[in-house]
Order: C-alpha cells, then structure tokens, then sequence
C-alpha cells in the first residue's frame, strides 16, 4: 500500500490514540460534574469538516444542545448561544491556524471552558485553551483526532444519561483501528486505480449525507481542491436533487460515501439517479468492510473514521499520479490575505 504503514498507524492511531482515554474521561467527567449549558464544535477548513460529523452524532443521540460553528464566523456573529455556561471543543493540527487561535481566545474571554486538539503541544492553540489533548505529532493525527472525539462525543453524551453503552462502545473503538487497516488494505487497487483513471479529471462531484457529510465537505475542499487543484464541489445527498442533479453527464465524476447511519436512503437516491446517467460513478460505501469485533449498533458512529482512512488512499495515488506534492500550495500559508 503506498504510503500507509499499517504498524505505524496502529501504534499511533490504536495505541497511542487511545492511550488518552483515561484523560478524556477524566476532563469531560470534570465538566459535566461543573455543569454546563450548550457544546460548540469549532474548527477552520478541514477541522471544522472534522466537527460535523460529531454535531451529526450528538444531535441524533442526545438531547445535548450542540453548535458546529467556523472559527472566524463564530468571532463575528455575535451568537447568542455563547456564553460562561459554554464548553467550546477546537482542533487544528500545528496549533497555529490564527482564526481557530482567536476563536479559542474569543471564547475564553466570554468565560466559556475550553478544550484543544492538537498534534504539537506548547503551540498558540494548545496554550489558549483550558484542557489540551495533544497527540504530540502530525503524522496521523486527523485519524487521532477523531478517536478522540468520539470519546469526547460518547463521554459526554454517557455523562447526560443518554449513551449507557459507552463502557462497550471505548472497548470497540479500541478494535477499530486494526478494522480500519484491514479495510484500506481491500480499498487500496480501488483507491489506485481511481487515481490512475482520473488523473486528467478536471471536476469531481462529491456527495455524502449524515455523519459522513463533513468528509464530504472536507474531502472536496481541502484535498480535491487546496492538496490537489482539482475544481470539486461537495454537494449533501439531501440537496443534490434541488439543483446539481442537472449538471449531471454521461462523463461526470460523481464521487459517493455511503454510510450506515439514518441518511443512508439519501445516498441509495442519488446512487440510484447517478447510475443511469454517468460512466464515472465511484461509490466508497463503509458498509462493504467487516470490521472484526464492532458491534451493529455502533457501525454508524464508526463509518466516520473508516471512510476517512480509505479516502486518504486516493489522496496518495492521485498525488503520484499526477506528480503533485500533498504539501504544496500557490496561496495558503504562503502569502497575506
């Protein structure tokens, strides 16, 4: 598999990862013993995509009055919702993107509780907030950090009255990472070949539901577009009939995830469409990968992390098929704007 050390990924994803817990418990036992009224999500570009899945997740489990908000919007909006009875969650890999750095300054000047994710330790982000769970580097970390906040996500809910299976649901999320290795080991010809076929593809439609839909967003934004120069446009299963279904030809990359939560029939519907009209549909569907030792009942909240491990795949082939580093950029980080 190109790029992907499955002993690496299982000592810092599965290991190390969970190695956490015991921290993470012991913050969100400490908050919800203090009391809280209402959770932000907050992130920019690809860690505000990381919190969608888990605004999805709360809002379909728990009775928990959760808020997904980009970093620099939240700044400017006045939202009422923010105040001292607030836990705000962040997350940036350096530590260092400045509008999630304000957004936690923001926040913690209104009085509200804190808690960072970050790969770096003693980076702006991680010092601004209250509670800092680090990672300690970058390889990784995306797929870490959704460990963690699944175990934020589910402590919390538990903590409410609403997740009594969370002791079950921790032992399972500790098994998923070698599920996760086994199914980016079937996906990986499909992810080459992928990259092989559409290395000259100047448009893909991306198109997902539910928790999957924030590695919807992601994936066309920060990969397709930032990590490649590949014109996309991520598009919700729910809406795609309401206006991007005429764009539609017998040539258009249509990209499909397909989770195993609520929204699942959405997908079917725009599958079912999309099939009859493009050569060029590729559907990534969690539900096609075991997962050893992962109950029914929380495939759902996991289809997060395995979609986002398989995607990754196509990330790395597409990079060498079409000779066009991860890492580089015209504009981000690289000049004032």
């Amino acid at each position: 598999m190109l790029k992907f050390d499955s002993d690496l990924f299982l000592q810092l994803v599965g290991e190390e990862g969970m190695a956490k817990k015991d921290e993470i418990e012991r913050i969100v036992d400490e908050i919800s013993n203090k009391g809280f009224k209402n959770i932000f999500l907050i992130g920019s570009g690809g860690t505000v995509a990381m919190m969608y899945p888990y605004e999805y997740i709360f809002k379909s489990n728990s009775s928990l009055d959760v808020h997904a908000e980009i970093a620099a919007e939240l700044i400017v909006m006045n939202n009422r919702h923010l105040t001292k009875e607030s836990v705000c969650i962040f997350a940036s890999v350096t530590g260092t993107t400045k509008e999630t750095v304000a957004a936690a300054e923001f926040c913690k000047e209104k009085g509200a509780t804190t808690i960072g994710l970050v790969a770096i330790p003693d980076t702006p982000l991680a010092n601004a907030v209250d509670y800092c769970i680090s990672t300690g580097r970058e390889k990784h970390s995306f797929d870490t950090f959704f460990v963690h906040l699944q175990l934020l996500t589910a402590r919390f809910m538990h903590n409410h009255g609403e997740f009594p299976d969370y002791e079950q649901f921790s032992k399972e999320l500790a098994l998923l990472p070698q599920g996760i290795v086994h199914a980016v080991e079937a996906f990986d010809p499909r992810a080459e070949q992928f990259a092989i076929k559409h290395k000259d593809t100047g448009y893909h439609m991306v198109v997902g539901a539910g928790n999957l839909w924030g590695n919807t967003y992601s994936y066309a934004m920060c990969i397709l577009e930032e990590m490649q120069w590949i014109k996309s446009k991520s598009i919700h299963a729910a809406e795609f009939f309401h206006g991007t279904l005429e764009l539609v030809e017998d040539d258009t990359s249509v990209i499909l995830f397909k989770g195993e939560d609520e929204t699942r029939p959405m997908v079917d519907r725009v599958e079912k469409f999309t099939e009859k009209i493009t050569k060029e549909l590729f559907i990534i569907d969690t539900k096609e990968y075991p997962l050893e030792g992962i109950s029914e009942k929380f495939r759902k909240f996991f289809a997060v992390n395995v979609n986002w491990a398989l995607t990754g795949q196509i990330s790395v082939y597409l990079e060498r098929e079409r000779n066009h580093p991860l890492e580089l950029r015209r504009y981000y980080r690289k000049m004032e704007y």
